[in-house]
């Protein structure tokens, strides 16, 4: 892997992964990679840049792409955005596995638990999450989640589920990112406390490093 040049020691480069048959065909435009950049940058506090690939729905493909953004880019986190339903062409999760050390099943059943409070349909999802260690550095892992593919529901998922207040009622699972990054030694990043607040036990907290 070639170690990734950041700008600034607690950068994340985060991998923001678009799969459709029909967005790269040109068939329409792609909406989940735009969806994702603005709400990363609304989301982050802290220094992040983002490398996007925008790619079909064939397993090989998406395998292929995420061990290049873990093991060659060095992505930190990388977001994947459709293929989750239980159509034929729909495999992310396979592929997403297919390149795994661990599973991390938390994300996605939290994942189904916010989207159930909008749509039925929710239960159709099979969104997962998995931490690639990776194969050409020894200390490099990345954590990579499978999000839907609808902007709305990408926001929802990520942010939780609010009120009629505002307040949040069910946390979304960016709050719990931020302090898995930290687990597998990637940069200390933190988030706008009012689109999502990163959770950390109080030992784990630090203060930003300079540039």
């Amino acid at each position: 892997m070639t170690t990734p040049t950041r700008n600034h020691p607690d950068e994340i480069v985060i991998g923001l992964v678009s799969i459709s048959d029909r967005a790269t065909s040109g068939v329409y435009q792609d909406e989940g990679i735009p969806a994702l950049t603005a709400w990363l940058g609304a989301a982050l506090s802290s220094p992040w840049r983002a490398e996007t690939r925008l790619i079909p729905d064939e397993a090989a493909t998406i395998s292929a792409t995420l061990v290049e953004l873990v093991d060659t880019v060095g992505c930190d986190l990388v977001l994947t955005t459709g293929g989750t339903g239980p159509a034929r062409r729909d495999v992310t999760p396979e592929a997403t596995l297919a390149v795994a050390t661990k599973e991390m099943p938390g994300f996605g059943e939290q994942m189904r638990q916010i989207s159930l409070n909008f749509v039925p349909t929710a239960i159709l999802s099979r969104q997962v999450a998995v931490i690639r260690e990776s194969q050409t550095s020894a200390t490099h892992a990345a954590l990579i989640v499978n999000l839907p593919g609808q902007p709305k529901s990408i926001r929802e998922t990520l942010e939780g589920l609010r009120d009629e207040t505002g307040a949040v009622k069910v946390l979304g699972i960016f709050a719990a990112v931020p302090y898995c990054i930290d687990l597998i030694g990637g940069p200390y990043v933190e988030t706008n406390d009012a689109v999502v607040a990163a959770f950390r036990p109080k030992s784990a907290r630090r203060a930003p490093r300079t540039a």
